[in-house]
């Protein structure tokens, strides 16, 4: 019996103090920090406008993807289909859903005859991404402008505000984030 409880006090004590330290204090400490030096990453990131009652309504995320479907909008990646996003990208059934989601835009656009932008018909790898491809917000531009009854350049100006250049010039791609638009669509000052 002595010899265990030489063996499993300490490893007792490790355990609860290993749990108290990665556990709490740690978390805490990152948590405290991130709400102090990033306020609004660390809060979500939320678009928020205070109304003239004091209240303050809030859109979303700026991080987060919404589900944008009717026509008058800037519509994100893949429509919501409740597919997975981990599907083999030379699988078939990411054909079909490529396909569906190719018919979905005829649908809500009869009248673009132009190629599908890629990012419009594939789902990201989160399923979350609130971004998308310029050329797929130029897609969009004029059935955008025909159901609002504003011009082209209005909104073309609109999507310019809310595109992101590459990092540093060089990294990544442009990106248009496409609740910030839609906001300034419905004439929201964000």
């Amino acid at each position: 019996m002595k010899r265990f409880m030489q063996i499993w006090k300490p490893a007792v004590v490790a355990f609860l103090l290993l749990t108290l330290v990665c556990g709490v204090i740690y978390p805490g400490v990152v948590t405290i920090i991130a709400g102090a030096a990033f306020h609004d990453k660390a809060n979500g990131s939320i678009i928020e406008e205070k109304l003239a009652n004091g209240q303050t309504a809030k859109y979303g995320s700026k991080e987060i993807g919404q589900t944008f479907s009717q026509p008058e909008y800037l519509i994100g990646r893949a429509p919501n289909d409740g597919a997975a996003t981990n599907q083999n990208p030379t699988g078939e059934e990411q054909k079909k859903l490529v396909e569906q989601r190719i018919a979905w835009w005829h649908k809500l656009d009869p009248t673009n005859n132009r190629v599908i932008p890629m990012d419009l018909v594939t789902a990201s790898g989160s399923g979350v991404d609130p971004d998308i491809s310029k050329e797929a917000a130029a897609y969009q531009v004029d059935r955008i402008s025909r159901v609002r009854g504003i011009s082209t350049k209005k909104v073309k100006e609109i999507i310019d505000e809310h595109t992101s250049e590459r990092l540093l010039g060089f990294w990544g791609e442009p990106t248009v984030n496409v609740l910030q638009v839609n906001l300034a669509l419905d004439g929201l000052k964000m």
